[in-house]
């Protein structure tokens, strides 16, 4: 049987690229909105564009919460946060005026850069992740490879045995984490061309 793979439709994401990619995998990717698909499911991608406050208020709305700290806290189950779907694993964002999920002991900072000339907020394309401790998520990827990024906030993690990867723009962020079952990265592997598909497939293996 193919791995179940839930997708949440919160409004907030980039759903159907990251379909695309696992459709090519030998799993079975579920979009849904129902709050009961996250029991079903084998692993959970969060993927997410867009605003932390609103991303957190249609979670609610749609009775998300719950069922993904069951999931993720409880049954222990993998799930994988892209982008402002990482950032949602955090305690808070300074984007907002909500609690985060809790997940990871972080906070979500907007760049706050020096020169602006050269380094513009969004950051947007290719950059270098620097791997800083082991794990299957990174397997059979090269230290120093490239990933494509947009976003204009970080995460700042209290615990740096939960960052797998940093990066630099202008100054260093980290761009992956990980901890237990729950694994996060800034960057979109769905846009990564054979770097991001090898990491999915690695997230698959989890």
């Amino acid at each position: 049987m193919r791995t179940r793979v839930l997708i949440p439709d919160f409004g907030m994401g980039n759903l159907h690229s990251v379909e695309r990619s696992l459709s090519r995998m030998n799993v079975n990717p579920v979009i849904s909105t129902d709050p009961a698909e996250i029991a079903k499911a084998d692993k959970i991608i969060l993927p997410g564009v867009g605003h932390f406050e609103r991303a957190m208020q249609n979670l609610s709305t749609l009775g998300m919460i719950n069922e993904l700290n069951e999931f993720v806290l409880e049954k222990k189950k993998p799930i994988l946060g892209i982008c402002l779907g990482m950032q949602l694993m955090a305690k808070s964002s300074e984007e907002g005026n909500v609690a985060g999920l809790g997940w990871i002991d972080a906070v979500v900072v907007k760049f706050n850069v020096r020169n602006n000339l050269k380094f513009k907020i969004p950051h947007i394309g290719w950059n270098n992740v620097i791997k800083v401790s082991e794990n299957i998520l990174y397997k059979n990827i090269p230290d120093n490879a490239e990933f494509y990024f947009i976003h204009s906030y970080h995460l700042i993690a209290t615990d740096n045995t939960d960052i797998l990867s940093n990066t630099i723009y202008e100054s260093k962020f980290p761009s992956a984490i990980a901890k237990e079952n729950i694994f996060g990265v800034q960057f979109h592997p769905e846009k990564s061309h054979q770097q991001g598909n090898t990491l999915l497939e690695n997230f698959m293996n989890c």
